[in-house]
């Protein structure tokens, strides 16, 4: 995953190009920075909530395709990121907003994609994208506005595309987790004290934690069992232990799975989320495997296979866990 990025200041848009790893080709213009940028490409499926894909941490690596057409609308704020930054390597649109409205808005999207130097492209028929990336399944692939790479062959950039690494066997926790630990406390009373372990926490999760009493540590993804245990110490050590999405291969996170593991056998109750829930089905002895493109969105439904009722979810997810879907299997902590 790479970017070569000029400097932030705006420019009117130029010719660009988005080349996948198949050599499959779509045309449009710049959107946000320009430059070249090369990493796996994905779809989300949310028709809204563009600000808080662009900041989720599990996008680290990543070029977003939204498929929804409009994007942009009412334009960027700074109550709705869910991180310190924007973390999409690439973006892609068919139709950027030309007017943002809203009253929180305080700039474009585009804005915001210039002055975080991501670059992105507009003008492509994403329904036709989606569908080639649902088809083939997730790839590599690069964004450019240099001349080079527009107006002639697409070969050299091509040849790029190829040569870079693929998500599978990627680690990005260093990049995303706190470098430091910090407390949000709980709303009220405090009920409960939670370690959470950072490998790309959204904002949004500690706070509605601490909404229900919780008070939440939030720690570094290469925390130890010692620091997960010195949360609470004066009561023994946490209630209960976190660990959040992010991104990456899970087959790569060997240190978080050993902490899990050592956090199950003293029978502290767990709970994760994304690539948290991956960590357990690791540290249970199950293995993960790459989706063909994975579920992202706000919109994902899912059965309830007890009520036979169907929730819209929230996901965000390449990889899966290898387990068997019916039944139990036997784990050295008990049955799962």
């Amino acid at each position: 995953m790479s970017t070569t990025r000029p400097s932030g200041a705006r420019r009117a848009p130029v010719a660009a190009v988005l080349v996948l790893e198949d050599g499959r080709t779509f045309r449009g213009e710049s959107f946000g920075a320009q430059g070249t940028t090369i990493a796996e490409i994905v779809f989300s499926t949310g028709m809204t909530g563009y600000q808080e894909t662009l900041t989720d941490p599990s996008y680290r690596g990543q070029i977003v395709v939204m498929t929804a057409p409009h994007v942009g609308n009412t334009g960027v704020n700074d109550e709705d990121f869910e991180s310190r930054r924007v973390w999409v390597d690439g973006y892609v649109v068919r139709d950027p907003s030309r007017v943002r409205s809203s009253w929180r808005s305080n700039r474009s999207l585009d804005d915001l994609l210039v002055d975080q130097g991501v670059v992105g492209i507009s003008g492509v028929d994403t329904r036709a994208l989606t569908r080639h990336l649902r088809e083939r399944g997730s790839m590599r692939a690069a964004i450019s506005t240099d001349v080079q790479h527009v107006a002639g062959s697409v070969d050299a950039l091509l040849a790029l595309v190829n040569a870079a690494p693929a998500m599978e066997g990627s680690s990005f926790l260093d990049d995303v987790t706190t470098p430091e630990s910090y407390v949000v406390p709980a709303v009220g009373e405090k009920r409960f004290t939670v370690a959470a372990i950072d490998l790309g926490i959204k904002g949004m999760t500690p706070r509605r934690m601490a909404e229900r009493g919780i008070e939440v540590h939030v720690l570094p993804a290469s925390s130890t069992i010692d620091d997960v245990l010195a949360v609470g110490a004066d009561r023994g050590g946490p209630d209960g232990v976190f660990m959040s999405n992010g991104p990456g291969d899970p087959a790569t996170a060997d240190h978080v799975v050993g902490v899990l593991r050592d956090v199950l056998e003293r029978r502290i109750p767990y709970f994760g989320i994304c690539l948290g829930n991956q960590m357990l089905g690791r540290a249970l002895g199950r293995g993960t495997y790459k989706l063909k493109y994975g579920h992202r969105g706000i919109n994902q439904p899912v059965q309830d296979r007890t009520t036979g009722k169907v929730e819209i979810t929230s996901q965000n997810h390449g990889f899966a866990v290898d387990a068997p879907l019916d039944g139990t299997f036997e784990t050295p902590y008990g049955d799962a």
